[in-house]
Formats: C-alpha cells, sequence, structure tokens
C-alpha cells in the first residue's frame, strides 16, 4: 500500500492540521506496516503558482518536478491531505499542488458525456483545521467543499474527513477541538482494512 502525506500549513509545529495529519498517518503505518510514506511538505518545498511557461513545460527542471508530483499522486493508494483554512478556502501551496495533478489525460478527461474522472480507488483523508466554526453547507466555507468537488472530478469518492473546528475561539476550545478531532480518526486496525 503506497500513502502519500501532503502538509501544506505555514505554521510548523504550532499547526493544527499536521498534527491530525500526522497522526492518520501513524495509524494507518500501525496498521499497515507494509505501507510505504511519500511525504511532501509543500511549505518546505514551494512550488510556483501555475504559469504559461509551466503548462507549455519550458523549463525542463519544473516539468521533471512536476512529473514526479504526479506520478505520487497517481501511485497513492491513500491520500492524507493537510487543509488548514485561510481566508475561507485552502492555502495557496495546496491550490500548486493541486494544478500539477489535475492534468487532463492523466488524472480527468472530457467525453460526449461530460467529464470523467480517471484517478479513482484511492482513499482520500482530508484534515481540516479551522479558527472558526462552519456547518454543513456554509456559505463561509470554500476549502472542504472545493475539495470534495475537485477529488469526485478526478474521480475519487472515498473521502474521508476529520476536522478540528474553532480553533481561534480560546485554548479552551482549541484543546477540547484537537482532541475531538484526533478522537475521530479510526483506530489502526480498521485503517489497515
Amino acid at each position: 500500500m503506497k500513502l502519500l502525506h501532503i502538509d501544506s500549513s505555514i505554521l510548523g509545529e504550532q499547526s493544527a492540521s499536521r498534527k491530525l495529519t500526522g497522526e492518520i498517518v501513524s495509524r494507518y503505518t500501525a496498521g499497515r506496516p507494509d505501507a510505504e510514506v511519500t511525504y511532501r511538505d509543500l511549505t518546505a518545498e514551494e512550488l510556483p503558482h501555475l504559469s504559461p511557461r509551466a503548462l507549455a513545460k519550458a523549463d525542463a527542471a519544473e516539468a521533471a518536478r512536476d512529473a514526479v508530483l504526479l506520478e505520487e499522486f497517481l501511485a497513492a493508494d491513500v491520500i492524507v491531505l493537510g487543509v488548514p483554512m485561510y481566508n475561507f478556502t485552502i492555502p495557496s501551496q495546496l491550490k500548486a499542488w493541486i494544478d500539477r495533478i489535475a492534468v487532463a489525460g492523466k488524472t480527468f478527461r472530457y467525453t460526449e458525456k461530460g467529464p470523467q474522472g480517471l484517478a479513482g480507488g484511492k482513499q482520500v483523508v482530508l484534515a481540516v483545521s479551522r479558527g472558526g466554526i462552519y456547518p454543513a453547507g456554509s456559505p463561509a466555507e470554500f476549502g472542504e467543499s472545493y475539495l470534495k468537488h475537485l477529488l469526485g472530478f478526478l474521480g475519487i469518492d472515498d473521502i474521508e474527513v476529520v476536522r478540528a473546528e474553532g480553533l481561534s475561539r480560546g485554548p479552551a476550545q482549541r484543546e477540547a477541538a484537537m482532541q475531538a478531532a484526533l478522537a475521530a480518526i479510526a483506530p489502526p486496525a480498521q485503517m489497515a482494512a
């Protein structure tokens, strides 16, 4: 089993989403000692925003790096994404990564009947952290809903969300939210199935 672990928070050791992804990956590997884990820290190895040069593959080094990112995504059976909410949506670092994996002819295609995802058969766990609290369907939440739509567009329908919300509402609320999110992560035995 191949697991792709992506972190995108700029907060380093203070990051709630990094703590969640770390625990999720730890439980997966405890349940599957044969797991091969690939780790990407999108703030340590920043990706430039998509540009005409990148799209045209005008820079050989950038094109080679983008090909590696796409191959990591395609090869993964499980993807654990750290998703902090910045200004109501995902970090730009995560969006730059998405621009490298949402590739026509590789992860989706257009047909006479509409778009078709080509990256199915994967499980994705979104480790979402937010300063506020956003009920389902909130008009102010664009990150989680965007990712669910995008992943569905790519053909992925096995999506689990682990949420820590209200993290900016004081230390007690932060601790309670983190404990609830950590408790919501499946135990190793269930993750191995």
